[in-house]
């Protein structure tokens, strides 16, 4: 659909250009991610058997990386629905690293960084609903639905044709016809059935 391929390239723009400005210039990053970089290892250190690198500057890169690689994977539509939670992901630490308004005493500066921060919380919104995006296609998770409600559906039609001519055999059987086919019904069933 033509929206999507203009939409693409608009939202991964802005993660393109900020990726590629973070890994020419990681340093002017470092300060505010210091304390997001600090967070996120105690966690993991505390969740983790390995511990987690803290070189502040390499997380910057990686994340810097993140947003190079997967903006022009999503805007090429290429594994959109990945791409696109790849950045969400990397938005969420970026963003709470870079615009921490509730910390910001200037009126200004506040009112700056708040606006960067709603502005993330729309890019996010927008990427997680990209994530979800199936292009109009059945989801993974219908079609195996469909698909396991159809074999129900064939296994209970099969098992009821089968138990009415078991019926039928004995009924047949009640009315004095010979053992032979009775058995011969009986076996034409369990061929149906799947029993031998």
């Amino acid at each position: 659909m033509l929206v999507r391929r203009i939409a693409r390239p608009l939202l991964a723009s802005s993660f393109v250009y900020g990726g590629i400005d973070t890994l020419r210039n990681p340093q002017t990053r470092v300060p505010g991610a210091k304390p997001i970089v600090e967070q996120i290892a105690k966690t993991a250190d505390e969740q983790l058997p390995v511990e987690v690198p803290r070189d502040v500057e390499q997380w910057v890169k990686i994340d810097a990386g993140v947003k190079v690689g997967a903006g022009i994977l999503f805007a090429l539509g290429k594994f959109p629905r990945l791409s696109a939670l790849a950045l969400a992901g990397s938005i969420v630490p970026t963003t709470l690293a870079g615009h921490r308004f509730w910390e910001d005493s200037d009126d200004e500066k506040k009112f700056s960084n708040q606006a960067h921060f709603l502005k993330n919380a729309g890019l996010l919104g927008g990427l997680l609903i990209a994530a979800v995006d199936t292009e109009g296609k059945p989801s993974a998770g219908w079609r195996v639905r469909r698909a396991s409600d159809t074999a129900i559906a064939k296994a209970e039609a099969k098992f009821e044709k089968a138990q009415k001519k078991a019926e039928k055999a004995q009924k047949k059987a009640s009315r004095g016809r010979t053992q032979r086919k009775l058995k011969k019904q009986a076996k034409k069933v369990g061929k149906e059935i799947g029993l031998s």
